[in-house]
This record gives structure tokens, C-alpha cells and sequence, in this order.
């Protein structure tokens, strides 16, 4: 959060990750690619949105806020790349990819689906909806997903996955292949009438699996989940 809050001030850029960092902010703003609509740069899409006073402050007044009522204690991640996320804390889809460099300066391909495989930086990013209606999901995505308790997560794959896919092999192999499992979390589709953020819970290794077509994994997390995400994450506590 510092950092938005320094790029805000003279918007510069100090290094990768950072660059990273305004990748999420333009990306919070836009939904294209600056080529699509017009810049030359990212730089130069967020220029246009700070050049007007009234909204960086405005800008500057919300990230203030958010920074100083932080509901959790972010931590630093353990990717084996450069990334501004930070464990716990809460991101939308866009911001995630755009810090996993997928959107960039060249590219914001669609993305629908609830797990992205960026096979260059070897992770696979899980984005898991807890509560699901009929209203929002068809009963082929009905999952089971549920935190068992502060270090262990039950998540069902895609119902066409099979056990003997490619996809499932990574997942169960994953650490002999130097390949990292991310999991992002939300309770709900929407929250106060828009798409609500997911919390980054960190990295996971994989620890068993059973049945097929889904396939229902048990995760543990390398971060204990906080005391005040458990009870939203396990649905199976009354």
C-alpha cells in the first residue's frame, strides 16, 4: 500500500516489482490493453486518470484509509518470482493477473474461469467462490470448497478434469516439478452490489487426493489462515 501511495506522489517506477504494482493500479482503472484503447503506455493511461488533482486526491484519500484500517496483517509471499501480492491481503481477478505479469503492457486476455495456468512462471492460481447459488453457478461448478481447518483446504477441480490429465498430474506432482499452487479466496460472487475481492492465502502444497471428474484435493498452506478468515472459510463451522 506505501508503495501505491509513492507512486501516486511522482510516479515513478524503482524497480520490477513496482512496475508490477502499476500493472494492478492501471488495471483497477481500464479494462483493455493501453494499445486498445489509444496509449502508448501504461504509464500513460494512469497519467490521464492522475493528471486531474480532484481525482488523485481522492485516489490518494482511499488508499489512506484502507492502509490505515487494514483488517488483517499482510505478509510477504514465498513465489519464486518478483510480485507485489502480499499474503492475506484482498485483490480482484484483474489486480492478481496483472501482478502475476498475464496483464501487461501488450495484453489483458479474457479470463472466465476459476483457475489460470501460467505455464512461465509455473503456478497455478486457484480463484475459489466459498457460497455458491444456483443463481450464479450451473450444477457443474457446484464445488466443494472449504477450509478443514487453519492450515488444511478442501478444493474440488473442474468437473472435466480427470485424474489422469496433465492438469491433475501438476497438481499432485507439483513440488517435484518446482511448481507452485497460489489460492485466492472469497466468500461471495458479490459484495454490496459488485465483484467482491479475493484474499490471497498464500502458497499450498498438495497432500491427497480421491475420487474423479472432480477430483477433491486437501491442500496445506504454508500461512495459517487468521483467526478472523476461518470461520468465513469453513462453512462447516456453526
Amino acid at each position: 500500500m506505501a508503495s501505491f501511495l509513492r507512486y501516486l506522489e511522482d510516479e515513478e517506477v524503482r524497480n520490477q516489482e513496482e512496475q508490477l504494482m502499476v500493472n494492478m493500479l492501471y488495471y483497477t482503472f481500464y479494462r483493455k490493453s493501453p494499445e486498445k484503447l489509444g496509449f502508448d503506455s501504461i504509464a500513460e493511461g494512469l497519467h490521464e486518470v492522475l493528471k486531474s488533482n480532484e481525482m488523485k486526491k481522492e485516489i490518494q484519500a482511499i488508499f489512506t484509509y484502507n492502509y490505515r484500517h487494514l483488517e488483517l496483517v499482510e505478509k510477504s509471499h514465498d513465489l519464486t518470482f518478483e510480485s507485489p501480492l502480499r499474503v492475506h491481503s484482498s485483490y480482484s481477478t484483474d489486480q492478481v493477473l496483472s501482478a502475476l505479469g498475464y496483464y501487461n503492457e501488450q495484453q489483458r486476455p479474457e479470463f472466465r474461469e476459476g483457475v489460470k495456468y501460467l505455464k512461465g512462471k509455473k503456478v497455478d492460481v486457484f480463484f475459489i467462490t466459498l457460497n455458491k447459488s444456483d443463481k450464479d453457478f450451473s450444477p457443474s461448478t457446484m464445488y466443494d470448497d472449504y477450509a478443514m481447518n487453519e492450515w488444511l483446504f478442501h478444493w474440488q477441480s473442474q468437473s472435466r478434469t480427470s485424474v489422469t490429465s496433465e492438469t491433475a498430474q501438476r497438481y499432485i506432482h507439483h513440488r517435484e516439478r518446482n511448481h507452485q499452487i497460489l489460492l485466492f479466496v472469497r466468500e461471495y460472487k458479490q459484495e454490496n452490489g459488485y465483484a467482491a475481492p479475493f484474499t490471497y492465502l498464500g502458497t499450498a502444497d498438495y497432500v491427497r487426493h480421491s475420487g474423479n471428474k472432480p477430483i477433491s484435493f486437501v491442500w496445506e498452506l504454508h500461512e495459517k489462515i487468521p483467526a478472523k478468515l476461518i470461520v468465513q472459510v469453513n462453512k462447516h463451522i456453526l
